[in-house]
């Protein structure tokens, strides 16, 4: 049996004046971040929206770069939006990351696999995390400060990418101690010559 044919008029349905302007930013954000699940993105995106928390949006749209062999899906447009996120925080809790991890469409094993370069409990360190991330994308330890570093910068896009010494020197401990093939002796002779040209 077909549906009568109703006529809706503007006195029988009530748009809330501020609907256009969330689905218009919404759509803007989900083209610029092209997520994977356009469906479990929203979730996390209308979630965090309904909190006042940062959105799960990149700043702009990301070609692809990776291959089938080493396609991870994360990339550092990614992990900027997790920064922006979590961020605020020295620690974060490992579930909260996790399903942070999970709206931004990105597989849950390369998570786990991320934790068990250096295995913590309930929480990690946020610049820690953030180092394993970009240690995910760089093939060396040069080219992961280098996405650390203009992640973290405050200068504009294009530019030199400065981050405070203590905090490059940090990280670059960090991620140094966890690969076996630099020396320590070699990490401070780095360091040390870095902060004298500083």
């Amino acid at each position: 049996m077909p549906l009568p044919d109703t006529m809706f008029c503007a006195q029988q349905i009530h748009i809330p004046p501020e609907l256009p302007d969330i689905l218009k930013q919404f759509t803007k954000a989900a083209i610029r971040t092209q997520p994977a699940d356009v469906l479990q993105w929203s979730a996390g995106y209308f979630s965090a929206l309904s909190r006042g928390d940062p959105l799960p949006v990149k700043d702009r749209i990301e070609m692809p770069v990776a291959t089938q062999k080493t396609d991870t899906g994360l990339t550092q447009g990614l992990l900027k939006v997790l920064h922006k996120q979590c961020s605020h925080k020295q620690y974060v809790e490992l579930a909260h990351l996790e399903q942070k991890w999970k709206n931004l469409c990105l597989p849950v094993e390369n998570f786990r696999t991320l934790l068990q370069l250096d295995p913590c409990e309930n929480k990690i360190e946020w610049i820690k995390f953030l180092a394993l991330g970009c240690s995910m994308l760089g093939g060396s330890l040069n080219t992961s400060m280098k996405h650390l570093c203009e992640i973290l910068t405050t200068d504009p896009e294009g530019g030199p990418a400065r981050i405070p010494f203590e905090t490059f020197s940090y990280v670059y401990r960090y991620l140094s101690k966890l690969d076996s093939d630099v020396p320590e002796g070699d990490t401070e002779s780095y360091l040390a010559t870095l902060k004298d040209t500083v």
